[in-house]
């Protein structure tokens, strides 16, 4: 009984072996699933895998992490697809703002990473806060405070600006202000600032769910 035991897992190891030097099992095609703002080319020339390497010897984390450093890549999964694909998929960076600086205007996402200098999209909010960032409470408090709004609402927002992480304010694309203030019961001032803004004003204060104001 333990000589065929040791006979199986001889066998296995055997297999194990043969598959991972085997050129049957070798890279031939790499298929590659991005979008427009990451294009299959700069994918493919970071990946940097020869062309009948054994997929067992690819490294797939090795790849992610090349891949990942492309600064619109927001994720990457890279898998074998046997007998001789490797397949990456990329997800994009979306803006959730952008910032102006002096070299351009700086495309942020939601996580408050500025990854892109270069004009907006239509329809991306400017930011407006002393030190745009991560490290920047402000900024944080701007961001979460865009993404707790409704769609039809967050599109009609053309600036978000934040002195201090307590005072967000929304300027929207007919000229109106929404004083948000900070970031906590976001959920609750969204739908105090809907039914506001159905009413005549100009300036539609929320910073006090309870007890909002209009002038």
């Amino acid at each position: 009984m333990i000589l065929i035991i040791v006979l199986a897992v001889s066998a296995v190891v055997g297999v194990g072996a043969a598959a991972y030097f085997s050129p049957v099992l070798a890279v031939r095609s790499i298929d590659v699933e991005t979008g427009p703002t990451v294009p299959d080319e700069m994918v493919r020339a970071v990946v940097d895998v020869a062309p009948e390497t054994p997929l067992l010897q690819v490294s797939t984390h090795h790849i992610a992490s090349r891949v990942a450093e492309l600064p619109k890549v927001a994720e990457v999964a890279v898998k074998r697809s046997y007998p001789s694909t490797l397949r990456i998929v990329v997800t994009e960076r979306v803006p959730a703002v952008f910032y102006d600086k002096p070299a351009g205007p700086h495309l942020m996402d939601l996580y408050a990473v500025t990854y892109a200098i270069e004009p907006p999209p239509p329809g991306v909010p400017r930011l407006v806060v002393d030190d745009p960032g991560a490290d920047d409470s402000a900024t944080r408090s701007a961001l979460s405070v865009l993404s707790s709004l409704a769609p039809e609402m967050r599109g009609q927002v053309v600036e978000v600006s934040a002195d201090s992480p307590a005072d967000v304010r929304l300027v929207l694309d007919d000229g109106r202000t929404v004083i948000w203030g900070s970031s906590e019961g976001t959920e609750r001032k969204a739908r105090v600032a809907n039914a506001l803004l159905t009413q005549p004003g100009q300036i539609y204060d929320v910073s006090s769910p309870d007890l909002p104001t209009i002038r």
